[in-house]
């Protein structure tokens, strides 16, 4: 599959709507390459705090997501034998938390709420962000040992207008910054891969020697229905806490953020 004789364990790192999925689902189709990868916070939300939005969920609540994310991508990984890609890495868990340690918990909260929740998160502030530290080292383990490259997708394509995820552009250039400067930081090596997904594809296969199995035009639209039928699957659920969220009132919301 590889010009070398090791097998090629493959990170696809970028923030939020960066074409994480989408790439790799169709590199894995088109390559031949098994594919990875943990659920999203939003899939996990549903069996983890079940009827609540995402944007309210507090540190702690956001830090249990995190757990429960790493440890299911951990254990996936064990599982998979020879060359494989990953969609995302250890590194996104950590890197997300303490990226809204620095745009807030939900970014994208007016400016009253915002600083209601910074206020309230005062006393606790070190406390978390030593956490947050800690579960990064244990992140940057893994990805250390795990991962043999890591090809980087940069911010390129507008946020999904989805309207339920607690991302900002200031949360996704954080979010970019912060994965290189951690890949930089651990000596991992790695690739940034940009422009069409097209494109990204073929410089993919050109860095790695890998060979098509189909045409790259299918694996392409085939990849891109699986998105959108994985994104339906859990669109349900972020609608129905997002109405929720919308009728409550804003002193509600904020005891409801005090009380987790």
């Amino acid at each position: 599959m590889t010009s070398t004789t090791e097998s090629l364990r493959l990170a696809v790192s970028g923030t939020y709507s960066s074409g994480k999925t989408t790439t790799t689902e169709a590199l894995s189709r088109w390559v031949n390459l098994p594919r990875t990868q943990a659920r999203t916070m939003r899939e996990l939300l549903p069996e983890a705090i079940p009827g609540k939005a995402l944007e309210d969920c507090s540190p702690s609540e956001l830090f249990q997501l995190g757990i429960m994310r790493l440890t299911e991508r951990v254990a996936r990984e064990a599982a998979m034998e020879g060359s494989w890609v990953s969609d995302g890495s250890s590194l996104h868990e950590w890197v997300y938390g303490k990226a809204r340690l620095q745009a807030g918990i939900n970014p994208n909260d007016g400016v009253l709420l915002r600083n209601a929740k910074r206020l309230a998160m005062l006393p606790y502030r070190r406390f978390v962000e030593e956490v947050n530290d800690a579960f990064g080292a244990v992140a940057k383990r893994h990805a250390k040992k795990t991962y043999g490259t890591f090809i980087h997708l940069p911010v390129e394509f507008p946020l999904t207008p989805d309207g339920h995820r607690p991302v900002s552009e200031k949360f996704r250039r954080l979010s970019d910054e912060l994965l290189i400067r951690t890949l930089r930081e651990l000596e991992i090596p790695y690739h940034i891969v940009s422009g069409t997904i097209e494109r990204r594809l073929e410089r993919i296969a050109e860095i790695f020697d890998l060979q098509p199995v189909m045409p790259l035009t299918a694996a392409i639209e085939d990849a891109k229905k699986e998105v959108a039928r994985l994104h339906r699957a859990i669109e349900h659920d972020a609608q129905v806490a997002a109405l929720r969220r919308q009728t409550m009132p804003l002193y509600l919301r904020i005891k409801q953020h005090l009380s987790t």
